[in-house]
């Protein structure tokens, strides 16, 4: 009985269930803000954590038109807490209209399950391969409050921009002294390294183990890449980058204490920049947020900016049902 169908809203919505999964992904490759973490090989590696609340939206004949990731908690309905951002998965037969009558639709169903609240996180423009922007108008008419904003910062690798005199000096001499940077097969050879970092700096964990990273490299070998930065043969630097056709994301980006002396981190993100420029059109660092949104780490935000990023929203919406 997941299933609800309303005459005068036109759609059907129903729970995701595992024998949607070759529907769930092959709909999610036509997907105008597709993105691999959508795919359900990568949202299930964590399914033990959360009480998956996926929805799949139909027309009158039966066709799939939109993708909702999602979890619920506590009576709310989350899209998705196991993921950086999620929101509806539309192609290019919505229009603005239709994504009117789905919030509707969505908004009649979690009050049929007893949701209290939607907590929407909305997929960050760089990612859209098409304009996908429909579900920030149903947001505003759905009466959601923007309780959360993230900046993240990228680099439009088609555009022009510099690094700062700073980073273009570190980066030359690195440059001449002789250290290596090469992608390792393995995420997990480079996780000593961003381990030691989190938890001495920032007193956190990975948000991924050792195996849950070289699981998801396995399922995602060309859109999951980790490298690794050595001096004296040892490793002092690592990231891990999150790839799709047009935006490469630093996930993890991390040096130790030899590496902060040399530098080292200002080398290996000049490495990735430039093995980007072949393919992408954006890299992108990531957040520099603390507190929902409410705390900036000016110093972490001014490094990445250095080399020319500038800002990009992470919005968080809830709705009260």
């Amino acid at each position: 009985m997941g299933t609800i169908m309303k005459e005068d809203l036109g759609f059907q919505i129903h729970k995701y269930e595992a024998s949607d999964k070759i529907i769930w992904n092959e709909f999610l490759l036509k997907c105008k803000n597709y993105h691999f973490m959508f795919n359900r090989d990568f949202m299930e590696y964590h399914a033990d954590r959360f009480e998956d609340f996926s929805l799949i939206f139909k027309n009158e004949k039966g066709k799939i038109v939109a993708l909702l990731p999602g979890n619920i908690k506590d009576n709310i309905f989350y899209s998705h807490q196991g993921l950086t951002f999620g929101g509806f998965l539309i192609n290019r037969d919505i229009h603005a209209a239709d994504m009117l009558e789905l919030f509707n639709l969505l908004k009649i169903y979690l009050k049929q399950k007893n949701i209290d609240k939607i907590i929407y996180k909305c997929i960050p423009v760089i990612y859209h391969n098409y304009p996908a922007q429909e579900d920030l108008y149903a947001l505003f008419r759905n009466d959601a409050k923007l309780y959360r904003r993230d900046i993240s910062v990228s680099i439009a690798l088609n555009e022009e921009y510099s690094y700062s005199e700073s980073k273009r000096r570190s980066v030359n001499k690195l440059k001449k002294n002789g250290v290596s940077c090469e992608e390792v097969e393995q995420p997990s050879m480079v996780w000593g390294v961003i381990r030691e970092v989190l938890h001495q700096h920032h007193n956190q964990q990975p948000v991924h183990n050792e195996d849950e990273i070289d699981l998801l490299k396995s399922r995602f070998p060309n859109n999951i890449r980790a490298y690794k930065c050595c001096l004296d043969g040892n490793i002092v630097a690592g990231a891990v980058t999150f790839e799709t056709e047009r935006v490469v994301h630093t996930q993890y980006l991390a040096s130790n204490d030899k590496g902060r002396e040399n530098k080292v981190l200002d080398y290996l993100i000049d490495h990735l920049i430039d093995k980007s420029k072949k393919n992408a059109k954006i890299f992108d660092f990531g957040t520099s947020n603390e507190n929902e949104g409410k705390y900036l780490n000016i110093g972490l935000i001014d490094q990445k900016e250095r080399f020319g990023a500038r800002g990009i929203v992470h919005d968080y919406y809830s709705i009260d049902l």
